[in-house]
């Protein structure tokens, strides 16, 4: 396991071992119910309340403002479903979102419009962006919410969030960001980029799955998307998650310290690994945005080259990648990223994913470099052989 290369960090990323180191004094110590009054529960309330600062620290928030969920899909469809069902649930209220938003926010809005909502989904340029203008063009009267990712899973391109949220205000409506991807990798400070909602993800961010965060503004209102007991300052029911509210904040506050490096050594290591394979590989095309976009996302397309064999290929070799979204791992569709940016279908077929993290090395780079040259090589001589 060792030898192997792990390339797929916007699928999910290794658990810190510090992360770790927080997370289990919670299961054999401060084991207690945070919403009780006595001292057990008191000490996890205690940890649970020292996580949510970190977070909050990492965002540039009110501690207030954060609020504990089981990860980015329930964050967005709270975000979503909470702001229709706080305007009445009325049929014909609007949103504005993307073509390219992860599965958690085109799925919630297909099943927003299915309970009588309208949603307009706005085009992106060649790029892989998003025009603030033609957001400001879908805009109606009805409109309640503006969804725009902050940096795309499958490209890295990220989007004008401040710019759209600034459009957004200016016709009195709320703007959420996806930025599961951004938060960790570059700034993400909510009242810099102007948004009343914002979803993260602990496991992004070398945290443990099944816990994230919904930021929301002070002064915000949205309906509670879990219901029960009074939670989260009655926001959102359910007993607290603890070590996994603690294991976030700790890999809040290791993301904070690490994104300069993030910024410097894995900027340019995914710009290294760039180049070699577009000097060595023929047909090799880098997709997106190359300047606005994180620092450890690149998709790259392949021509004559189909990307599932590649993967599996490249797995067996030991390097993981992916196709684009993991949420979309054994879909059959091509990538509807790619497809909306305006791609040939040959090319979408042809892309993959490679995602790093702050503990990939310039070693795995060199290697996942020479493993990829021979397999795109050996797969195109069997292409040719059909």
């Amino acid at each position: 396991m060792n030898e192997r290369i792990y390339l797929d960090n916007s699928a999910t990323t290794q658990v810190d071992g510090r992360v770790l180191e927080a997370m289990l004094p919670c299961f054999r110590e401060y084991y207690g119910n945070a919403s009780s009054v006595h001292l057990f529960g008191q000490e996890a309330r205690g940890r649970m309340e020292e996580a949510r600062r970190e977070v909050a620290a990492l965002l540039g928030a009110d501690t207030r403002e954060v609020v504990f969920t089981s990860g980015g899909t329930e964050s967005d469809n709270w975000a979503l479903w909470g702001a229709w069902r706080a305007a009445g649930g009325r049929p014909g209220a609007h949103l504005v979102t993307t073509r390219i938003e992860h599965p958690a926010i085109l799925a919630t809005c297909k099943a927003l419009e299915a309970a009588g909502a309208e949603v307009t989904y706005v085009p992106v340029d060649a790029s892989g962006r998003v025009d603030p203008a033609a957001v400001q063009d879908a805009l109606r009267d009805t409109t309640l919410l503006v969804s725009v990712m902050h940096a795309n899973n499958e490209t890295g391109v990220m989007q004008p969030v401040k710019e759209v949220a600034a459009i957004a205000h200016g016709r009195g409506v709320m703007a959420h960001t996806d930025a599961v991807q951004s938060v960790g990798k570059v700034p993400t400070r909510a009242a810099e980029l102007g948004v009343d909602l914002l979803s993260l993800s602990g496991h992004k961010i070398h945290g443990p799955k099944g816990v994230g965060v919904l930021y929301i503004r002070k002064g915000v209102k949205i309906a509670p998307y879990m219901t029960g007991g009074s939670h989260e300052r009655k926001r959102r029911a359910g007993t607290e998650n603890v070590p996994a509210i603690v294991g976030l904040g700790a890999a809040a506050r290791l993301a904070g310290e690490h994104l300069p490096e993030m910024a410097g050594r894995v900027s340019a290591l995914r710009d290294r690994f760039e180049q070699g394979v577009l000097e060595k590989i023929p047909g090799a095309h880098v997709n997106g945005d190359r300047s606005r976009r994180l620092p450890n996302i690149s998709n790259i397309s392949f021509d004559r080259l189909e990307g599932e064999a590649a993967v599996i290929a490249l797995d067996l070799e030991g390097v993981a990648a992916s196709t684009g979204s993991a949420c979309a791992s054994g879909a059959l569709d091509p990538s509807h990223v790619l497809t909306a940016m305006g791609l040939r279908a040959e090319v979408v077929q042809g892309s993959l994913r490679f995602s790093l993290s702050r503990l990939t090395t310039d070693a795995e780079i060199d290697r996942a470099l020479e493993i990829l040259e021979t397999v795109v090589s050996r797969l195109r001589r069997l292409r040719n052989r059909r």
